[in-house]
């Protein structure tokens, strides 16, 4: 089984073109829907309690999201305990769907990871493609779809690698700059040599 793994940066359309390769059959995994899932869980509330304090809960006991992504986006110490706690729990969750997509006979499969050269995990996988755009698109998206401030967005993209250096990286790029149509017109003719 193929092992592929889409990754990208804030706001470069990653969601979209995971979207699509699974509208074309592709199963997929999303790592942001698992850091979800994560924070949910019981013993990994208490663990990020522990490490970050109080603060980082609502009134019902559960982790606030924004709350801590506004204290470790402005603090790599925290950013790095965090990614301490959240990061080998989703890669044994990774690991574990593909082994259950190669279990059921799956020829390809894809991991939606964002942070996948920041953890050193690109070789976990066959085939890493980059959904990219232009940096100061990222930001206008970011801004226009989370409501936050250009500097709040800034301070995120800073956590990442440049997408330049993710690209030249990747074995594969969707340039996401242009149209959906275009997008939509690589990540088909991808996905058929994916497949293939």
């Amino acid at each position: 089984m193929r092992r592929i793994a889409l990754t990208g940066g804030i706001a470069t359309g990653k969601s979209y073109v995971r979207a699509r390769f699974e509208a074309l059959g592709l199963p997929a995994a999303d790592a942001d829907a698992i850091v979800h899932e994560l924070l949910r869980e019981a013993d990994v509330v208490a663990r990020v309690s522990a490490r970050f304090g109080p603060a980082v809960l609502d009134p019902a006991g559960v982790v606030d999201r924004r709350a801590l992504g506004r204290l470790v986006f402005g603090d790599a110490a925290a950013r790095a305990g965090l990614e301490g706690i959240l990061h080998p729990l989703v890669y044994q969750r990774v690991a574990r769907w593909m082994a259950s997509q190669r279990r059921a006979g799956t020829r390809a499969a894809l991991a939606d990871i964002p942070l996948l050269f920041e953890t050193g995990h690109e070789h976990d996988f066959d085939v890493v493609v980059v959904a990219a755009c232009d940096p100061a698109e990222q930001v206008r998206r970011a801004v226009a779809r989370d409501g936050s401030s250009e500097e709040a967005v800034r301070a995120r993209l800073a956590a990442q690698w440049p997408i330049g250096e993710k690209v030249a990286r990747a074995d594969h790029v969707i340039r996401t700059d242009g149209p959906f149509e275009e997008t939509d017109r690589q990540v088909e003719a991808l996905y058929r040599v994916l497949v293939a």
